[in-house]
């Protein structure tokens, strides 16, 4: 494809995101994929072309084979998960990124992709009011940083094993803690990293889904009884099923005195402290070793963008840095070499995403949108809670409501799926998309506000489905009884 060529089609693709874009927010098109597993890759050709295509007739399988198998992470209506928001804005630096092709190998293979994200992570930190202390770096996602951490962790607690024999050497087995409602990839992590899954104790909380420093405290001094050697906490500020917020300044002073990293998981949550308002959520934070923000997610920023904030880089340098003759410069003792900061030796201009973001929306065009979507779901909740058979089971700091509709005559297994049923068929008539979930044993339904796109309107269709699916529901229920 020639520069020529590309332009062409360059505008033909523009426009056709821009109109795929237009379509998704004004409704039009199902939330959730209805296709039949292997239906995609069934409509698709088993072998490679012998021959060129043109690029009309690639987009046309784009619109024939793709968009029908799409779930739309930016449909206003979208509640699963939580929002994978990708800011057209933020897009747009994805495309230049992409179209630049250049690769941050080290400072010197592309310099101002190491000071551009240099300065944006900068401003990120100044957005979320932590001090000048920590320092940014972009990885992919979550799960990776948070391995990092893990692996960090590791090396500090046994004087840097992994400079000589490894795990193999070290005498006690090593233990990492997190609330027993953590992300999956701290036990992922926890096992990548070497520590083994009989090694991750998963904390007691409290009746809000929150860690119990106290439980912390009592498990930390059972595995010091048992010869063990505690390492690393992983607190979360907005869990996965629930949002529910660790208390961070209390787990970081049980920490500090027996020595452990602290490692925060604020993934979901960090967006929010760019609200002062919110920033008791995670009180403490100062006194952490690392925290994750997945700017990917409620901030807007198109997937993959998690910024990894650290309080002691020269730890994180010296456990992941290499520094083969063929990548050292002149500068090296005057710049960043983000390659020593993660895992890759190849890197994206990712920055480029969150500085086209930020400079387009502004602090407060950003916060706006988040206040919006905090109202929203509180005004959800306060609806939830006035309805006779329905109620709200967890607290609601952020934007996520863990609902349930429970019939009088409903309980235990029967409630379970009954619970699913309403879901599924909210899901699979395409009118919106929420995600069912196990909390405290049973059943109940995820309701994630945050789409760029929803407004109140959204959020009050949204609940007359609720409703009207659940009835339903019920009414099935009493039928197949009679």
């Amino acid at each position: 494809m020639t520069p020529e060529e590309f332009r062409a089609a360059g505008h033909e693709l523009i426009d056709w995101i821009a109109d795929y874009r237009a379509r998704v927010y004004d409704g039009s098109l199902p939330v959730m994929a209805r296709t039949a597993p292997g239906e995609v890759r069934n409509a698709l050709p088993a072998a490679p072309p012998d021959e060129g295509e043109p690029f009309d007739t690639m987009m046309h399988d784009v619109d024939r084979v793709v968009v029908p198998g799409l779930t739309l992470w930016q449909h206003p209506n979208f509640h699963g998960y939580f929002p994978s928001n990708s800011s057209l804005a933020s897009v747009l630096g994805d495309l230049l990124s992409t179209g630049l092709g250049v690769l941050g190998l080290s400072w010197q293979s592309s310099p101002a992709l190491t000071e551009v994200e240099e300065v944006v992570t900068d401003w990120l930190r100044q957005m979320v009011g932590l001090s000048p202390a920590w320092k940014g770096v972009i990885q992919d996602t979550a799960s990776t940083t948070t391995m990092l951490a893990l692996i960090c962790a590791r090396e500090r607690a046994t004087g840097f094993s992994l400079g000589r024999g490894g795990l193999q050497q070290v005498e006690a087995p090593l233990v990492v803690y997190s609330s027993a409602h953590a992300h999956s990839s701290v036990d992922k992590g926890a096992l990548m990293a070497g520590f083994g899954r009989d090694n991750v104790r998963h904390v007691a909380c409290d009746d809000a889904f929150a860690m119990r420093a106290d439980a912390l405290e009592v498990a930390i001094a059972a595995d010091l009884a048992e010869g063990r050697t505690p390492c690393a906490v992983v607190a979360t500020s907005g869990t996965t099923a629930s949002t529910a917020l660790d208390p961070i300044g209390a787990i970081v002073d049980v920490a500090r005195h027996y020595g452990l990293f602290v490692h925060v998981d604020a993934a979901m949550g960090g967006s929010a402290m760019i609200l002062p308002e919110c920033r008791w959520m995670w009180d403490g934070i100062e006194g952490a070793d690392s925290v994750v923000v997945n700017v990917h997610k409620w901030l807007g920023v198109a997937f993959d963008c998690s910024v990894h904030l650290v309080r002691d880089p020269e730890l994180l340098v010296r456990v992941m840095s290499t520094n083969p003759s063929y990548l050292r410069s002149s500068v090296d003792e005057q710049v960043r070499n983000y390659r020593d900061w993660g895992l890759p030796l190849g890197r994206r201009f990712r920055a480029l995403k969150l500085w086209f973001l930020v400079r387009e929306q502004g602090v407060k065009g950003l916060q706006a949108r988040l206040r919006r979507d905090i109202d929203n779901a509180q005004w959800l909740a306060s609806q939830v809670r006035a309805t006779p058979g329905w109620s709200v089971l967890a607290p609601v700091p952020l934007q996520t409501l863990c609902v349930r509709h429970a019939p009088p005559e409903l309980e235990g297994e029967a409630l379970d799926a009954h619970t699913q049923r309403w879901c599924d068929a909210i899901n699979r008539a395409g009118q919106a998309y929420l995600t069912p979930a196990i909390l405290d044993g049973r059943w109940m339904v995820r309701v994630s506000i945050g789409s760029e796109a929803t407004e109140r309107v959204h959020v009050e269709r949204l609940w007359h489905l609720m409703q009207e699916a659940a009835r339903d529901s019920a009414a099935m229920i009493q039928g197949t009884a009679t």
